[in-house]
């Protein structure tokens, strides 16, 4: 059995002790045999929509306590960049460099990224038909040296494909679980299913969201057939400095998780 890929972790890195609390609610789900782990936490939140939100540590900060998350716990890391000049930097420490849904148009990054030696994962923006995705897609496989779009180049070549909801009208993402069939024709593909449900902008200057659905829609990926899972935890998602009202809770995971594989592995 294929193993199913997990990021998991908070929005936005709040400090060593408070990201320490979240990784070891995350020790259970990331010793499963069955899952490729992966920790997510993002030094900064560059995409806010106001001055006033909470963004994280910093880069130099954050890799910091990443690198210590890591030489702890064990744990392969995942983290954005959203500047070319941060892609060495953050190489250095991360397994899994992730470009931002609303970056995924941004060729220089892209391309700078993909010429490192860590796996690669493009989320598809709230913007962007399903199918153009592979457009992302090539942008990295021609980087890395392959010559055409399909699934074996870009597995092989460690380029991964994440949905994030798509915009419905003002303020509201819906899921078309179509583009998970259409992405996996180019790429392995993630559902990223906490920012799924966000609600952008509803939060007074900030986005909001229900994470009641979190579960719902990711059972619903995982009955159509995905490679893996982003699924963003907190140990109190109602005081999280970013992104509270899509995080699940962090000690709830390995429950959630257990039943996404159980449906995963139906014929």
């Amino acid at each position: 059995m294929k193993k199913m890929i997990l990021m998991a972790g908070p929005c936005a890195i709040e400090g060593y002790d408070k990201i320490k609390i979240i990784a070891n609610d995350l020790k259970e789900v990331s010793n499963n045999p069955n899952i490729d782990f992966y920790f997510k936490a993002s030094f900064d939140k560059a995409n806010r929509t106001s001055l006033e939100n909470y963004r994280g540590v910093g880069m130099k900060e954050g890799l910091e306590i990443l690198q210590e998350i890591k030489k702890e716990f064990g744990y392969k890391i995942i983290t954005d960049v959203h500047e070319c000049y941060q892609v060495e930097s953050v190489a250095e420490v991360a397994d899994v460099i992730q470009i931002p849904a609303l970056l995924c148009r941004q060729t220089d990054l892209i391309v700078e990224s993909a010429r490192t030696n860590r796996i690669l994962n493009i989320k598809k923006g709230q913007f962007l038909n399903p199918a153009d995705m592979k457009y992302a897609i090539f942008k990295a496989i021609k980087t890395r040296g392959g010559d055409s779009v399909n699934y074996d180049i870009s597995n092989r070549l460690n380029i991964w494909a994440t949905e994030r909801g798509s915009s419905f009208g003002y303020g509201n993402l819906v899921v078309d679980m179509r583009g998970l069939v259409i992405m996996r024709k180019f790429a392995p593909t993630i559902f990223d299913a906490t920012h799924s449900v966000q609600m952008p902008g509803l939060g007074g200057g900030k986005s909001s969201g229900d994470s009641s659905f979190v579960i719902p829609l990711a059972r619903a990926a995982a009955g159509v057939g995905v490679d893996g899972f982003f699924l963003e935890t907190h140990n109190d998602p109602k005081n999280a400095l970013s992104d509270g009202s899509n995080m699940v809770d962090s000690k709830d995971l390995n429950t959630i998780v257990n039943k996404l594989i159980e449906i995963s592995n139906i014929d």
